[in-house]
């Protein structure tokens, strides 16, 4: 195939807006071609060596190219199968403490000369108004490359081999009598990420994160009622492998079977009831109460528009009773398939592994180079990221992940120890407040526990708490062969918004005496209802 320089400048010219065209506008063999043989270090030179010139005292520059693939499927047919890509840099200056950003998709040492004299005169502009400067914790030079684990590139498997698979999981559906509708998704994103620092780092990274889902829906159509379920494994960091890996048809099945169950099953009767919660559960519920409530610049209500700030703050740290002496969490930018897990972040800092919440006592706090020493931190958590390579780099969250009992409990032995509870399954509706405290969630399936045992389905479900009083409840954890990892793609947050990677990797876990509601019965919300993760 024969490429020159003027053939991208054309293609990418298409790129510049994408309310002119959208990003497949444009061949994916020049992008592809283009983003191997363009010379990163040479065009992150050319940056670096402006911003000095124009008085940074720290910049790094981005050049990275995202690919993206969808189908989607529904009943015996195809609905949708798309892909897509983007290509481009963007560059950040630190100058008189001050940030400054651009970017552009045409990726050429003139433009990069260019935007990163725009990022300086912007960094300049911010300067007039900040009222305290930004310094950076240090973190060390590095030079490397990193790629995510899977066994096969989703990007390199033909679309009948996916809508194949497709077809077949909402053949299991279908085979259950009661069920009317099914629909299937695949969705696989391929970041291809090269950093530069003027603090030496040079690091290219390469990571594969795939998406499987569907949803099933039984009607009674003498009654006009119907109920739906949706699949209870999450996304996560693994590549093709992932639809072999896991009886996809076999859940599917067993989600057909509980769509039907939901027709009749009994409402629950509002009261206290002890939960026992699954991991495809528990996660959406570590996300919203443990996940966001330590990230330090909500706290420092340096975020606050998308979804509030947090009722942490900094002179709670090591001292506030979190939960019960149990509940230990993690966050890990290392964990083998999470969603959030990266070789260095969108500052050069390395992944790693920290305590959030030890033996119940909230004890540290998601950072960036910008944030830790606010906290008397001398390094950063690495907590940056950027969903672009047009998108300002601001602190995501990381992998937070609730750590299991040492000893080998199992689920069933914490339904054993309830005399009268409910087990739920899968993520649901959620509602949350401003400060991450006061919350309402529900599920997917609920099973009503009596005597140690469960009986029987609910429908109807949701159940409210505080976030201390919650996790202060809670008296059991399944053992270290119970522990999932279900993870999201689209973790919301930012102004314009910005979508993360994520997982939350929890065991079924148990919660003395929590509040429950009929939720068709209607009742009190508990704040805002988040609908991007």
């Amino acid at each position: 195939m024969s490429f020159s320089r003027r053939d991208f400048i054309k293609a990418a010219g298409l790129t510049v807006g994408a309310a002119a065209l959208p990003v497949w506008a444009v061949d994916p063999r020049w992008l592809a071609q283009y983003a191997r043989e363009l010379n990163k270090d040479a065009i992150a030179d050319a940056a670096l060596a402006t911003a000095k010139k124009l008085g940074a005292s720290y910049a790094d520059i981005r050049i990275n190219r995202y690919r993206q693939e969808n189908v989607s499927t529904r009943e015996r047919q195809v609905l949708n199968a798309s892909s897509g890509q983007n290509f481009g840099f963007g560059v950040r200056v630190l100058i008189n403490g001050t940030w400054g950003f651009a970017a552009s998709p045409i990726v050429t040492a003139d433009e990069v000369v260019r935007v990163t004299t725009e990022a300086a005169a912007i960094a300049k502009a911010n300067s007039a108004i900040q009222r305290k400067k930004i310094e950076l914790v240090p973190t060390p030079k590095v030079t490397a490359t990193w790629k995510s684990s899977f066994e096969r590139d989703p990007f390199d498997v033909p679309a009948d081999e996916k809508t194949a698979m497709l077809l077949r999981i909402n053949e299991a559906a279908l085979a259950i009598k009661g069920v009317s509708f099914v629909t299937s998704n695949l969705s696989a994103v391929n970041e291809q990420k090269y950093l530069a620092t003027s603090d030496g780092s040079r690091i290219e990274q390469y990571i594969i994160r795939t998406n499987p889902s569907f949803s099933v829906t039984a009607v009674d159509r003498s009654s006009g009622d119907f109920q739906a379920v949706n699949s209870l494994r999450q996304a996560q960091q693994i590549g093709f492998e992932y639809m072999t890996k896991h009886d996809w048809a076999g859940e599917a099945k067993t989600a057909a079977e509980h769509a039907v169950m939901k027709l009749t099953a009994k409402p629950v009767v509002p009261g206290k009831y002890d939960l026992v919660l699954h991991p495809s559960h528990l996660f959406l519920t570590i996300h919203e109460s443990v996940g966001h409530s330590t990230e330090l610049d909500r706290a420092l209500l340096w975020e606050a528009n998308y979804a509030g700030t947090s009722f942490l703050t900094p002179d709670k740290t090591g001292k506030l009773q979190f939960g019960s002496k149990m509940v230990n969490f993690v966050a890990d930018r290392t964990q083998p398939q999470g969603m959030a897990t990266v070789g260095f972040d969108d500052e050069a800092v390395p992944g790693q592994k920290w305590d959030l919440v030890k033996d119940g006592v909230f004890v540290d706090w998601q950072t960036t180079r910008d944030t830790a020493k606010i906290v008397g931190r001398s390094k950063s958590y690495g907590c940056l990221h950027g969903d672009s390579w047009n998108s300002v780099p601001f602190p995501r969250m990381p992998n937070v992940s609730l750590q299991p009992a040492k000893e080998n409990v199992s689920q069933d032995d914490l339904i054993s120890g309830v005399d009268k509870g409910i087990m739920i399954f899968g993520r649901g509706s959620y509602s949350i407040d401003q400060q991450r405290y006061n919350f309402q969630f529900g599920g997917q399936t609920f099973w009503e526990i009596k005597g140690g045992k469960v009986v029987g389905m609910l429908k109807d479900v949701a159940y409210q708490s505080k976030t201390t009083d919650f996790w202060g409840a809670l008296d059991g954890l399944g053992g270290p062969q119970t522990y999932e990892l279900p993870g999201s793609p689209n973790d919301g947050k930012g102004e314009p918004g910005q979508s993360n990677s994520v997982s939350h990797g929890c065991p079924p876990a148990r919660f003395r005496n929590i509040n429950v509601l009929n939720t068709a019965a209607g009742g009190p919300s508990a704040g805002i209802l988040e609908d991007s993760e």
